[in-house]
């Protein structure tokens, strides 16, 4: 498996001079009070598992439009709150699967709230929130296309939201110390967690693993797998389209966002990633705004660091907030 993008040396200082859409605050701004508009509505209800020593709740808020929006959260049992709290967003083409499936974070101490991502849930993990707002324009297979004319009608517009909207469930838990949360995923995850760490003050920590959605104009001309390549296949149909299609992802692309975001940040990159190619991934790292390291991968695809990131991850979070030395000897 040959690298396919820039050398190392390269990517360490490649940092792209992206398109800012003019009404870009404007349109987060009214997208997230209309969504506001709606009650949140959040509600846990407990659910059994054989799981003895990780409570479990099924998840329930309103997201963008006043979708209802599912999750899990799990917390360890019998802790004392207020407990520190991790919201993850999920892989594209995933849900929030089984509550077992989803037990470091609670393991490690942490109230850990696990989003559904509207309209996905077929790929790997089962979802279980239906995307009622989809645009009913013309999109090839997936989602990345939906709505893709438009800013107002896009896809992710609905998702970004969402997120903002689950860390606001998280924080509406009586025993979560929302002074204390952060946000974490990997591939589409991470690049919601981008997203949300621009549009959601005070989290205290972002941690976003080769993370999806960013450097478009870049992503969409040298990814050579899905799901970047679904945005290249309909620009070969729709071919006086690129300037529009452009210009709707430029205000949801997470290195332009993440010129907001204060909040400290982990990232991680793997160098011979076909689906997130690395250069897009040095782009939302280099023009992130807030204090941030990253973890490369050199010998690695899209999966990343996986196990071994898992570990860096709690880790860095643990240091973030002081809790290295609460460990069990």
């Amino acid at each position: 498996m040959p690298h396919l993008d820039l050398a190392p040396e390269q990517l360490r200082t490649y940092v792209p001079d992206l398109s800012v859409p003019a009404d870009l605050e404007t349109f987060w701004t009214e997208t997230l009070a209309e969504t506001r508009a709606w009650p949140l509505d959040v509600t846990f209800v407990p659910v059994p598992t054989p799981i003895r020593l990780i409570e479990t709740f099924d998840v329930t808020f309103r997201g963008f439009g006043g979708t209802p929006i599912r999750g899990w959260l799990a917390m360890p049992r019998g802790a004392a709150g207020p407990l520190p709290g991790v919201v993850q967003y999920v892989g594209y083409g995933g849900g929030r699967g089984h509550p077992h499936e989803h037990l470091l974070w609670a393991a490690a101490g942490y109230a850990h709230l696990v989003m559904d991502t509207r309209g996905q849930g077929a790929n790997g993990l089962r979802g279980d929130t239906a995307d009622p707002d989809a645009s009913g324009q013309p999109r090839v297979d997936g989602l990345l296309t939906d709505g893709i004319l438009s800013p107002e009608t896009y896809y992710y517009r609905r998702v970004m939201a969402d997120a903002v909207r689950a860390v606001e469930a998280l924080r509406a838990h009586p025993r979560v110390d929302g002074t204390r949360i952060a946000v974490t995923g990997v591939s589409q995850g991470g690049g919601l967690s981008l997203a949300t760490a621009a549009l959601v003050p005070n989290l205290v920590g972002v941690m976003a693993d080769v993370p999806f959605l960013s450097d478009f104009p870049r992503a969409i001309r040298i990814a050579d797998t899905d799901p970047y390549l679904q945005i290249a296949r309909y620009l070969a149909v729709h071919r006086d389209r690129i300037v529009q299609v452009e210009q709707t992802l430029a205000y949801f692309d997470v290195a332009v966002l993440g010129r907001w975001a204060t909040a400290p940040a982990l990232f991680s990159v793997a160098f011979m990633d076909r689906t997130c190619p690395p250069s897009t991934v040095y782009a939302a790292y280099h023009h992130y705004a807030g204090p941030k390291d990253i973890r490369e991968y050199p010998f690695n695809d899209h999966e990343g660091g996986q196990q071994v990131q898992e570990i860096h991850r709690i880790d860095w979070l643990d240091a973030q907030l002081g809790r290295s030395d609460d460990r069990l000897a």
